[in-house]
């Protein structure tokens, strides 16, 4: 194994890959634009991307599985399919060190991001804690047992105690308690009660704050549909890049092995060139 011929391979892959995902990223950055109806689509700038992913891999490969099979030094008397082999074997190799470290780099990178950002959450987390006071109706520790609590001292008047209620954290507490696989359903005590703090609160009557309540629910529901919508969109671009990102480097491989096989010829041929 020409060690050298390998490390020389997979340096220029990565350098290559840097060089091209740095274009990539400008060439992308001009197709998107904060302004409406100014810059390409969604889905153009992720068949783009796709496209990119795949011409990055195969560039980088082809590149770095060339000069490990061109600058390998060949064994003398071995027969042409060893040496064929062990050409691309190398570019193979080329291609393997330099995945392995890029996919080692980008783990590092990320875990670094995310320890930092977690970090600056906690520490924010608890300088807001320890600063701010405590809303009322909601000192000490949560938990599912305050739907129950509501429950137990539910007024039978809300016009008469609202202004000594924390109508909006007991409201959350009412619908969080109602949602059940992303839906909120009310109970109809709920609803009516509900309707009654609004009615209270606004000074409207009990059915207009029913018609309210019913409204917001609907609203609320949609929000929650289109949000999972738009998750469920985001997971399947993502399995795509990851699937079409896995493949690219199956190619890749080959790619490589092909290109070091292709060098490993040019060099032979220089070989038999300078001989004559």
């Amino acid at each position: 194994m020409s060690w050298g011929a390998i490390f020389v391979g997979a340096l220029a892959a990565a350098a290559v890959t840097v060089i091209l995902v740095v274009l990539g990223t400008g060439l992308g950055l001009t197709m998107v634009s904060p302004w409406a109806g100014m810059g390409a689509s969604a889905a153009t700038v992720g068949v783009s991307a796709l496209i990119w992913v795949v011409v990055v891999q195969w560039l980088s490969s082809g590149l770095g599985g060339f000069l490990a099979g061109r600058l390998r030094t060949k064994l003398i008397r071995l027969h042409t399919h060893e040496v064929f082999f062990r050409d691309t074997a190398h570019g193979f190799a080329a291609w393997s060190l330099a995945t392995v470290a890029g996919a080692v780099l980008f783990a590092l990178a990320t875990a670094h991001g995310v320890g930092g950002a977690a970090r600056g959450a906690a520490d924010a987390a608890a300088i807001a804690s320890a600063s701010a006071p405590p809303a009322a109706g909601m000192r000490g520790p949560g938990g599912p047992q305050d739907y129950f609590v509501d429950l137990l001292l539910r007024t039978t008047n809300p016009v008469v105690e609202v202004s000594k209620l924390d109508t909006r954290a007991e409201t959350k507490r009412i619908l969080e308690r109602s949602t059940q696989d992303g839906t909120i359903t009310l109970a109809p005590e709920d609803r009516t009660y509900i309707a009654q703090m609004v009615a209270a609160r606004t000074a409207s009557t009990q059915a207009d704050a029913e018609t309210r309540v019913d409204q917001i629910v609907t609203q609320l529901n949609e929000a929650e549909q289109k949000a999972r919508a738009a998750a469920d969109e985001a997971r399947k671009r993502a399995a795509q890049l990851a699937i079409v990102t896995a493949l690219s480097m199956v190619i890749g491989a080959f790619i490589a092995a092909a290109a070091a096989a292709l060098g490993g010829r040019a060099r032979d041929d220089q070989e038999i060139f300078f001989r004559r």
